[in-house]
């Protein structure tokens, strides 16, 4: 049966060095469950070591956690990753890790900790994850279908790292699955502002590192059930599924 759903594919934990230390898993979960949403994706700069933590903490708080992640490509474009599993998660953070040179400066970034979903640390994370890896956005875009992803245009609205911002165009050879906009431009302005991009599915993400973010920002979708081919179907507007617009 098709059900609308509130989504957030855009969250991050205290693991991205630009996210606050109180973005642990359980305390996300518990935000998100206040803000009505009903899936999520943890979506932290070229890392995944919390998720497992994210989703063990939203077990049996009806909130269903897709793994991802956000890729810096070599172009400096944030690029989001959005799977049903940890392996694929997985897959694609041993290709990361292989194109992510570095060393994190914490008086200059923050802590990157790896915090399980009792709250308690587990490690630190000392790669650069603020950083670029040496991956082209083309490349990055390949592996993550390669590893049965979705492939999200990060922030497209903003002039820094976005693929608008740093290549001041989108190649209709990219095969992004769809496109995201901050909460400022809204899907009701996505098409307005873009309408040489209206061929593609816009969606509006928090992109939270403060929890007082959490649930700022949702996409509502139809879906038969939570998982990642069809929410490639509601992007693409196939059998009932869709993006719903407010």
């Amino acid at each position: 049966m098709l059900k609308s759903y509130n989504c957030d594919f855009h969250i991050h934990t205290c693991l991205s060095p630009c996210a606050e230390l109180d973005m642990h898993p359980q305390a996300l979960v518990k935000k998100a469950r206040e803000a009505n949403l009903d899936i999520i994706a943890v979506c932290d700069h070229n890392a995944s070591e919390n998720t497992p933590f994210v989703i063990k903490a939203a077990q049996g708080k009806n909130l269903s956690v897709l793994p991802g992640m956000e890729i810096t490509t070599s172009e400096e474009v944030h690029l989001l990753a959005v799977f049903d599993s940890l392996a694929n998660q997985a897959a694609l953070q041993c290709v990361v890790y292989k194109h992510l040179a570095g060393i994190n400066d914490e008086k200059r970034f923050g802590v990157q900790a790896i915090v399980n979903e009792a709250g308690e640390v587990e490690g630190i994370n000392n790669r650069l994850l603020i950083g670029a890896t040496s991956l082209p956005l083309i490349e990055v875009i390949n592996y993550i279908h390669k590893f049965q992803g979705i492939a999200i245009a990060a922030h497209i609205d903003r002039e820094s790292f976005s693929v608008m911002g740093q290549l001041g165009f989108i190649d209709e050879s990219i095969n992004f699955d769809a496109l995201e906009v901050t909460r400022v431009t809204g899907l009701g302005g996505a098409g307005k502002k873009y309408p040489e991009l209206s061929h593609y599915s816009f969606i509006v993400s928090s992109d939270s590192h403060f929890l007082k973010d959490v649930g700022t920002a949702v996409t509502r979708l139809v879906l038969d059930q939570i998982s990642v081919p069809e929410i490639k179907m509601a992007f693409k507007g196939e059998n009932g599924r869709r993006v719903l617009e407010d």
